[in-house]
This record gives C-alpha cells, structure tokens and sequence, in this order.
C-alpha cells in the first residue's frame, strides 16, 4: 500500500480536470479556456508543455503551431519571440506555463511533459512559483517521466508511464500478479491516468479500478466528453476524469451531489 500523501491529491473527490481549460469550449490552452473553467468551479487544470529553441516553457498541446493558432512551425524549433507572435484561434496569446502557476497560486495542474527539453524550464518554473506540491507530471513516455521527477524532485505528484499502465491492466486481467503490484505500490507512483480504452481493448474497467484502489492508487480516465460514459466510469469508482466539456461533467457531478467548486466559481 502507498503511504506517502500527496497535496495534489487532497481534495473531494472524484477529482474534475478540466482538459487544456475545456477544449470542447473552444480557445484551448488559452488564458480564457483556463479562466473559465475555474469561473466555473474547477480547481485542477491539464495542460502540456513544450520549451521552445530557447528554452521558453509553453502551455501547449501540438508540437506544431498549425493546428490552432494562425501561425505554422514546430515550437521546439521555434525561439519564444516567433512563438509569442501566434494567436489562438486567432486571438489568444499562447501562456507560459510560469504565468499559469504564478497567476492562481490554488489551482492545481495535471501537466503533460510532451518533450524532453521541456523539463529543465518545467523544474524552475516550479522552483520559483514554489508549486511543487500542486502539480502532477504526465508524460506518454516512461523516460520522460523518470528524467522529470529526478529533475523536479522524488516526491512529486505523478502518474503512471505507460509500462506502468500496461502492468496494472495486466495485474487487474489476471491472477499472479502479486510481485508486480507490490513493485508498483514500492514506485510511490500515486495514480494512473488511462483512457477508456486503446486500440480496441477497454482499459478504463471495473477491475483495474479495484486493483489499483488495493494498492492505494487513484484512478483518473481521459478524456471523457460523453454524460452517459461519465456516469458509467463514476459508477464504476474511478477516481477522476479528465474532460474538454467541462459544463457537461459538472453536470453530472452535481446530479450525484459531488460537485465540490474551487475558490473562484462564479
């Protein structure tokens, strides 16, 4: 079983992210998506983060610009003053991931380290806003994961790599895993954040949820857009979830009386 508590974690749950500030309703990733989701009473914010070709950290999702700005090239081969010149949808500054943390010093961010470049500003951002214990690294790669909690420190708030993931989804499949939950419960890792499912395969079940809660782990889904797949995963006990319709699961979580809104809700 897992002992040590995290800060990011303490908090009623389940836990609501809004994903990139509620993709769904437009201007993702941007100062306004992120306002309005805390306007309407979240506290935990997902975001990425890629550092451009001098070492500027970005809250952005692609690794291209193309997408949703109005402006085309690859961020990590980009300086920040080309970078700063992109809108959102045409609009919105691209944020700093520094002015994120500095701006709402309560909210809690889920972030994705999408590159490894990323980490070294990732880790002075979070030295000098003193967030450590506010944040969550994510990463679809184990070495990035491992590279970013040596450089951030060991006790930070994580999830699951991908291995990780695979293991877990193992050990909920089948018997005789025992050996291996206990390594995963020994890692300190505190949560696994899985989509519903991949490839075909349900990963987001009832007993993966039950074997992670064994050892103590959270379980938090991405990304949830639907009501009714909402409800399913609730019942099913999950721990989180991870949506860009971020008034839909609010919704939801205010039917079952587990709307818990964060400080600045409207």
């Amino acid at each position: 079983m897992l002992s040590r508590r995290f800060a990011f974690l303490d908090h009623p749950g389940p836990l609501a992210f809004a994903h990139r500030g509620g993709a769904a309703e437009g201007a993702e990733n941007s100062i306004a998506a992120f306002e309005r989701a805390l306007r309407l009473g979240y506290t935990y914010l997902e975001t990425d983060v890629h550092a451009t070709s001098d070492g500027v950290l970005v809250a952005f999702h692609d690794h291209t610009l193309d997408r949703v700005t109005d402006q085309r090239g690859r961020i990590s081969e980009l300086p920040y003053r080309a970078v700063r010149q992109a809108r959102i949808g045409g609009v919105y500054e691209i944020p700093l991931l520094e002015d994120l943390l500095g701006t709402w010093p309560e909210t809690r961010f889920n972030i994705d380290v999408k590159e490894a470049a990323a980490i070294a500003p990732l880790a002075e951002a979070i030295r000098r806003t003193a967030s450590h214990d506010r944040i969550c690294l994510t990463s679809f790669s184990d070495e990035r994961l491992v590279l970013a909690r040596a450089a951030i420190g060991k006790n930070v708030c994580s999830a699951l790599g991908p291995r990780g993931v695979a293991a877990l989804r193992a050990a909920a499949a089948t018997s005789g895993y025992g050996r291996l939950l206990a390594r995963l419960s020994r890692a300190g890792v505190p949560c696994a954040q899985v989509p519903v499912g991949f490839r075909g395969l349900r990963v987001a079940t009832g007993r993966l949820v039950r074997t992670a809660h064994a050892i103590g782990m959270q379980v938090h889904v991405w990304t949830v857009n639907d009501a009714a797949r909402m409800e399913r995963l609730l019942d099913l006990g999950v721990d989180g979830i991870m949506t860009d319709n971020v008034t839909g699961l609010r919704e939801v979580l205010e039917r079952r009386s587990l709307w818990h809104p964060g400080r600045m809700a409207a």
